[in-house]
């Protein structure tokens, strides 16, 4: 009787929690019905990320929005769907209850997670290796990292420190080859324009008058020393239709001036783009310059970079001036160091394009990439939220269709890049400035106008080469037609007749034996040469 029942009251609890589990909320408490104490920071500028709305008077909490804020609500959404654990929290301002203004910088904020004041910190955290030894971060939700904020130099750069920017637009060994190629082509008009300098000279002495003065220089003083380089030039600017006088020059001349073209709409194109981008280039050239000249340094306040412009970039702390809101860092850029401002503002990445984005091509994004993990939320270390935090920001901010209207909620675009490099517009370098043109560049052009002087030589000065060709000539017909040639030529055509007709052929009393006075051509040409 005992045993039916105790299987009768099995029964019945089976019976029971079959219908609990049926009517049961699935929906458990990830930390045992415990509510989430989450810290957020409380700022007056970049609100894009996280701003906390307080009561003027009791300084309480009203409202918390922005970026990070929906990334969060989105994140616990997803645990609740996708794990079936609800997520119990308050959001409590990182504030001065008497003051209410922010009770510190954000590594006291991520500190109140290590001292159990906070259970989570969400906000624009960036992810940094000292905060790491006292928290343990999510995967990041948005990528990050330190550049430098500075406002594009109106007309300065660094023009005024080189006086000869002039030459800057052709390398050295251009301009030798251009001096060159003046002097190659003066010395070849000399040469060919020599005959008729030395008749237009004695065509000069004849006429000239002995009380004539202030005549016009002579064609032998326009084609002595240095006028044989002096020449070409002048022919590119002050062309005189009556320089040259024979049809090679003229052609030479010609092909110099186009030479001459080309180099000089080479040289202002290239120095046009030096001024041009002389105008864009910031105000400084480099961050040793920047702590060599004492230049005042912005940053964010309440942040971590403090830090690392003191310890990492090695600036002085005095000239360290930190910031709140936008229209500070726009002020701040806009007056300078001279005038009480600063010259250069570190931010991180998503800060400074949410300003250039703002105030548009005045101002710029450059300098040194200091990296970091990025932003992301802070757990107590060896938490086990932080797991599931990091798979659901994962799967979030890989959604596109959640992604985008929170992105145009807050930066007016649903295509925002935090990677996008579109906004680096210089580098701090000076190497990214417009390169000299070099002879390589012109070489094709140089050698076409080389070989066409050459030519034009060769066909100027045919006499030159004509006196050895004929001569070599003459010398092949004396030997071709010497008498002793021709005797021995005569006598062996006679003995092929003599076998084949048995003709013995005796010559006439009267006939003239060959000589070389049958080339009366011959010798003529060769008296005139000799």
């Amino acid at each position: 009787m005992g045993k039916i029942n105790n299987y009768a009251c099995c029964i019945i609890i089976q019976y029971y929690c079959l219908i609990l589990l049926t009517v049961a909320d699935f929906d458990q408490p990830l930390l045992g019905g415990k509510k989430l104490i989450i810290g957020i920071p409380f700022k007056t500028g970049f609100t894009e990320f996280v701003e906390a709305k307080l009561d003027p008077t009791t300084h309480q909490l009203v409202q918390a929005t922005g970026y990070s804020i929906d990334i969060f609500h989105a994140t616990k959404d997803f645990i609740s769907t996708y794990y079936g654990f609800n997520v119990s929290y308050e959001f409590q301002p990182f504030i001065n209850n008497e003051t209410g203004l922010s009770a510190g910088s954000y590594d006291k904020l991520v500190e109140q997670v290590y001292n159990h004041t906070y259970d989570v910190v969400v906000g624009d955290v960036s992810i940094v290796g000292l905060r790491s030894r006292y928290v343990d971060f999510t995967l990041p939700y948005a990528e990050s990292g330190v550049r430098m904020l500075v406002r594009v130099g109106n007309g300065g750069g660094n023009r005024h420190l080189n006086m000869w920017i002039f030459l800057l637009p052709f390398s050295w060994d251009l301009w030798l080859s251009i001096i060159l190629a003046c002097a190659f082509i003066g010395a070849s008009i000399t040469f060919m324009e020599r005959r008729n300098i030395h008749n237009n000279n004695n065509h000069h002495h004849h006429h000239q008058e002995p009380s004539s003065q202030g005549s016009p220089p002579s064609h032998q003083q326009q084609f002595k020393g240095i006028s044989i380089i002096w020449l070409p030039i002048t022919q590119l600017f002050l062309p005189q239709r009556e320089s040259v006088g024979k049809n090679c020059s003229k052609f030479v001349l010609v092909v110099w001036l186009i030479l001459g073209f080309v180099l000089m709409q080479s040289y202002t194109a290239n120095l046009s783009s030096m001024l041009t981008l002389d105008q864009l280039q910031p105000t400084y050239p480099s961050v040793d310059d920047l702590r060599t000249n004492g230049n005042n340094i912005g940053y964010p306040m309440d942040s971590y970079l403090s830090e690392v412009l003191v310890d990492k970039f090695k600036f002085n702390k005095s000239k360290l001036k930190n910031m709140t809101k936008m229209e500070d860092y726009q002020k701040a850029l806009d007056k300078g160091t001279r005038n009480g401002g600063v010259d250069v503002i570190f931010e991180e990445i998503p800060y400074i394009k949410m300003f250039i984005k703002k105030y548009g091509s005045n101002y710029m994004m450059v300098g040194p990439h200091y990296r970091t993990d990025g932003l992301g939320f802070a757990f107590p270390i060896n938490s086990n939220l932080t797991s599931y935090f990091s798979r659901a920001i994962l799967n979030v901010t890989q959604n596109d269709s959640f992604m985008q209207p929170i992105e145009r909620q807050y930066f007016g675009s649903s295509d925002y890049d935090f990677e996008d490099d579109s906004y680096e517009l210089l580098s701090t370098s000076t190497s990214s400035d417009t390169p000299s043109l070099n002879s390589e560049s012109f070489a094709g052009l140089f050698l076409i106008t080389g070989v066409a002087t050459f030519l034009a030589l060769v066909v100027s000065e045919s006499n030159i080469w004509r006196k050895p060709v004929t001569l070599a000539k003459v010398y092949s017909q004396r030997f071709l037609f010497s008498p002793s040639w021709t005797k021995s030529k005569q006598s062996m055509d006679d003995g092929s007749t003599n076998k084949g007709n048995k003709i013995c052929c005796v010559s006439e009393p009267n006939s003239i034996p060959e000589s070389p006075s049958r080339f009366p051509d011959s010798n003529v040409v060769l008296d005139t040469v000799v």
